[in-house]
Formats: C-alpha cells, structure tokens, sequence
C-alpha cells in the first residue's frame, strides 16, 4: 500500500474547498494561492491548481480580472462570484459535517443511543 499516494487523495479531495475559503477573504492571484496553501502544508504544484481554477471559472463559481504589475507581466486576480460564495457557504456544512463523522470515529466517541 502506498501512504503518500492516499495522503495526496486527501488533499486533493478537499483542494477545492481551501482554495475557495482562500478566496472569501479578498481577491488573489495564483501565486498568491500557492504561497497560502503552502503555508499551511497544503503542497500542491501549479499543474494543479491552474486547472481547478479554469474549472472553477467555467462553472460560474470564480471570475478573474486582469492586473498590471509592477514586477512582470499582468497578473490574473481571481474572485468569488455569487454563485461561489454560495457553494463555498454549501462545502463549509459538508466540511462540518465530515469533519464531525470523522473525528467520531477516529475517537471512538460515537454515540450508540
């Protein structure tokens, strides 16, 4: 059995979800996303996370605007649009509620009423 390849599973399982949470606070560019995530032990490549992104994009939950920048080229600021919040606000109840299962089974704390 191979750990690291069901640790990745893990992560990439929820990925969305973190790059989402990211996103409520205020706008960011990718690199932006990566340093957050990187932050937290959440390692991911770019190979990822640009894909996401343009999935995310298509399916009306992210919108983009382009940006000078002072240190390149123009950057890509990507935001929350409407229907993102909504499905962040849905996969925050669904983090909650795995979370809680989990946590009860990992613990043993399960009540058996």
């Amino acid at each position: 059995m191979n750990i690291e390849n069901t640790k990745a599973q893990m992560r990439k399982g929820i990925l969305e979800f973190c790059i989402l949470s990211i996103l409520k606070e205020r706008d960011y560019y990718t690199s932006e996303i990566l340093d957050e995530l990187k932050k937290v032990k959440l390692l991911v490549v770019e190979g990822t996370v640009y894909p996401l992104l343009t999935r995310l994009k298509n399916d009306d939950v992210l919108t983009y605007r382009w940006e000078e920048s002072t240190s390149g080229p123009p950057r890509k600021y990507y935001k929350l649009t409407e229907k993102g919040e909504e499905f962040l606000q849905e996969l925050a109840i669904t983090w909650n509620e795995l979370a809680y299962a989990v946590e009860a089974i990992t613990t043993n704390t399960i009540s058996h009423e």
